[in-house]
């Protein structure tokens, strides 16, 4: 069972569940998760291989369905469902395989599509950081710096340091081996035809307006919006922009 986070009490309202993306967390949604639990309890997991949850040697997105379908079930069986990126993917499928179990779903920034920029870069930069001494994660981002990471990656990235026991909350090793099913998307029958939001970043090249026909034939109900002055990372950059959207189309 992945590890949740839980904002809020039970309403009337669907229980809401967020997938975080790849090298992420649920502590990663806690300012927006705790705002849209004044309606609805969140549930805020983390993903396999990722945060306190297990880690398993594979990485596929029917596997990622699963696990969110299993908690669906614990949370009472039907569930409003968010998924950014990695997460987002993983929703998709939710839908595609256990359509019965969502009532609305909103895809942040990601396409059912193969991408071709790989992340092992990143998990090479994160691996080669030494953590024998690291006692802040100021220490381990200054060595990210050093590889040229991006500024705000290195925050992200620390964020998944356990300091304590000086390694990281990521299974590294088993997303490198995966990451063609990670960045690809798995070939899928069938639709799921409820009330889905396809919420972008207006500055991201994520999804394209190539990238519709297929989400339509897979989504009928596909709606689609844009988060101005956001690029992928649309959740972090534009929070209160982000809530709100999501706010409204799962109150429509």
């Amino acid at each position: 069972m992945l590890n949740i986070i839980i904002h809020g009490e039970p309403t009337d309202q669907p229980p809401l569940l967020i997938a975080h993306g790849l090298f992420g967390s649920a502590r990663n949604w806690g300012v927006i998760a705790k705002r849209l639990s004044n309606e609805r309890q969140v549930f805020a997991v983390d993903m396999r291989n990722h945060g306190q949850s297990p880690w398993q040697d594979t990485h596929s997105y029917p596997e990622l369905a699963d696990d969110l379908a299993e908690v669906i079930d614990s949370m009472g069986g039907t569930a409003d469902v968010v998924g950014h990126s990695m997460g987002g993917k993983a929703a998709m499928v939710l839908a595609l395989k256990h359509g019965d179990k969502i009532r609305r779903l909103v895809v942040a920034d990601i396409a059912p599509v193969a991408y071709a920029h790989t992340q092992q870069d990143n998990i090479d930069k994160m691996k080669a950081v030494d953590l024998t001494g690291v006692t802040r994660r100021s220490e381990a981002e200054a060595q990210l710096a050093e590889q040229d990471v991006d500024r705000m990656l290195q925050s992200f990235f620390t964020q998944s340091l356990d300091i304590a026991r000086q390694r990281w909350r990521l299974n590294l090793d088993a997303l490198a081996a995966e990451m063609d099913k990670i960045i690809g998307f798995p070939d899928t029958h069938g639709s799921w035809d409820g009330p889905t939001l396809f919420l972008t970043g207006a500055d991201s090249d994520y999804v394209l307006s190539e990238h519709r026909n297929l989400i339509r034939a897979l989504f009928p109900k596909a709606r689609f919006a844009k988060i101005p002055g956001a690029g992928h990372w649309l959740h972090a950059e534009k929070p209160r922009e982000f809530e709100l959207s999501v706010r409204a189309f799962l109150n429509a």
